[in-house]
């Protein structure tokens, strides 16, 4: 016998609960959460002490699980950064036409090949629009967010502030699946690199602190560089990347020039190559270009 819709979500909702993840209701038949906004909060109930969103909102209790799926066939959220959870959201090409683009699980191996490791064996679904989600694991004590295309093109990433659409969610265009694997596996080290926030430098300062301004940014790009220089082979990528990052908060503070920085990590980058260095290029562009476009900008970038 067919188990109706709504068992079928609650089910979805349990199993992911049991697994310690946190989830919230999604509106029936689509990927948007399903409580009340903050403009339209009564302050009661859940909310009596303040409006409380749907992060907040999401739970791994039973009861509470199975009060809101008794309401409505609601698909099912998972709030990825209460459950621990960094997930790779590999896309497909929205242009049709396009049909030589790379797909995100395509750039994702190729990612994954560069560092030297396969593809990680972890828990992952398939979505309604063909694409993929690998759950894993996030490291404690570090605060994952969201991001888009900071991975590669088609590869965006859900952590804290994000979820996903749970396996046994459908949308008209498809439903959610579960694949392979059925625990999530630790995020991999070299993808950590990536995702974790560069430290920020301390602010930059005015006046007659010019120069001491200016002495930290040497010695970060001196770090940086050094880093590059001697990173272990199937990490240099991701060393590359996470430093670009770290000295763009330099060039748009105004204390590195571009060409200074693009120059310094190029010869790094070179020394002990194992891609083209058009690849090292594009790859100093992208975390520049992103670091740039994140910080503040004050003074020359050029």
């Amino acid at each position: 016998m067919t188990q109706d819709p709504r068992s079928a979500l609650l089910s979805a909702a349990l199993d992911a609960a049991e697994r310690g993840w946190h989830v919230f209701p999604l509106r029936p038949g689509t990927k948007r959460p399903a409580l009340h906004g903050e403009k339209t909060c009564t302050g009661t109930g859940p909310c009596a002490a303040g409006h409380l969103k749907w992060e907040q909102r999401a739970t791994t209790g039973p009861d509470r699980i199975r009060a809101a799926w008794s309401q409505a066939p609601f698909n099912v959220g998972i709030a990825t950064g209460p459950s621990g959870l960094a997930v790779v959201d590999l896309d497909v090409p929205k242009d049709k036409g396009s049909s030589d683009a790379p797909s995100g699980a395509a750039t994702f191996a190729a990612l994954c090949e560069r560092a030297g490791h396969p593809v990680p064996t972890t828990y992952r679904t398939r979505t309604a629009s063909g694409g993929t989600h690998l759950y894993f694991t996030a490291p404690t004590g570090v605060r994952l967010t969201n991001t888009a295309g900071t991975v590669g093109p088609l590869v965006d990433t859900r952590a804290h502030g994000g979820y996903v659409v749970a396996a046994g969610s459908a949308t008209p265009i498809g439903p959610y699946e579960a694949l392979r694997a059925p625990v999530a596996a630790p995020l991999p080290g070299w993808l950590l690199s990536i995702l974790q926030p560069a430290p920020k430098p301390a602010q930059t300062p005015t006046g007659p602190t010019v120069g001491q301004s200016r002495r930290y940014a040497d010695v970060a790009l001196a770090n940086e560089v050094r880093n590059v220089a001697t990173a272990a082979d199937g990490t240099r990528n991701a060393t590359l990347l996470r430093a670009a990052r770290a000295l763009g908060r330099l060039i748009a503070s105004g204390d590195l020039t571009r060409v200074q920085v693009e120059q310094a990590l190029r010869e790094a980058a070179a020394g002990n190559a194992t891609q083209p260095q058009r690849y090292y290029d594009d790859v100093i562009r992208r975390g520049l270009d992103w670091s740039i476009a994140h910080n503040p900008t004050r003074g020359r970038t050029a």
